[in-house]
């Protein structure tokens, strides 16, 4: 089964990414491990405080060694304003205007993860303006058109709104919007809406935390033992066929297993909508 699902623009983008936040000194061992077990799409960010981008690439490094080119790999970070920063460990000049910042941040990052281009490079959230936020779309579209980036999207933006002013407004379009999926937000129904409709990746994380009240459920419990599957794996099969798409953050070899054999198996329409009808997706 092909792994790959392909953006508007041709670039060929892995099903399932795995996610580096909060993996400590751990991250360099996880990376390389997620590797190695199959995945092929890293997620990461130029944000010391959530994310220790070195040993990501450390991680990247030690898996080429298994025989894979740069190509093989769909690598993703992220720009995080000053506001998201740990102010006493910023990655970049933060006397800088904004789009230097930017600018600077990349360069950081491509250093980091010891590659001359991105996958993938998104917006950690919008800024706290909405010039503020153009200038840094901007800046992002010139990385793009030096062809450093192959995608650009945006994280974090829960405002269905202000990502339709971005995506109307954009020369070079948001191709993945990447988003913490809870009922909070109506499981960003209305933004997924726009999101199939203009083609867009729509990636999720904080995907099992925050919904153990569909994992536990008699439905998905039930659904598990009858297909012989764990409940995550019934939920994160659910969402993919829905054109969600989970980063998976486990730490667990097994769990790792596991979460790329979704890939692999099916649910019916009539179980999916049994899984659905517990939350507004």
């Amino acid at each position: 089964m092909d792994q790959h699902i392909l953006s508007s623009t041709g670039v060929k983008i892995p099903k399932l990414f795995y996610g580096t936040a909060w993996k400590e000194h751990r991250t360099a061992e996880l990376v390389e491990r997620a590797i190695k077990k199959g995945f092929r799409a890293i997620d990461t960010a130029c944000q010391p405080k959530h994310y220790k981008e070195p040993l990501v690439g450390r991680g990247i490094q030690r898996a080429y060694q298994l025989g894979l080119k740069r190509e093989d790999l769909f690598i993703q970070t992220k720009f995080t304003s000053i506001r998201g920063q740990d102010p006493n460990d910023i990655p970049y000049d933060p006397a800088l205007p904004l789009k230097d910042q930017i600018h600077n941040s990349f360069e950081v990052s491509k250093s980091n993860l010891n590659t001359d281009y991105l996958d993938s490079l998104v917006l950690h959230s919008p800024l706290e303006t909405w010039e503020d936020t153009l200038v840094a779309w901007q800046t992002f579209e010139e990385i793009y058109e030096l062809g450093e980036v192959k995608l650009i999207g945006l994280s974090n933006c829960y405002d269905p709104e202000l990502f339709a002013s971005l995506y109307h407004e954009a020369k070079i379009k948001p191709a993945i919007l990447q988003n913490r999926f809870y009922k909070e937000t109506n499981h960003d129904k209305e933004l997924r809406a726009f999101c199939r409709e203009n083609d867009i990746f729509y990636q999720c994380f904080w995907t099992l935390k925050a919904n153990l009240h569909i994992l536990e459920s008699e439905v998905v419990v039930e659904l598990a033992s009858r297909l012989d599957k764990t409940s995550a794996q019934i939920f994160y099969r659910c969402l993919y066929q829905q054109g969600i798409n989970p980063i998976i953050g486990t730490t667990s070899a097994n769990h790792m297993d596991q979460d790329l054999e979704i890939l692999n198996f099916s649910i019916s329409d009539e179980d999916c909508n049994r899984i659905k009808e517990m939350g507004p997706y």
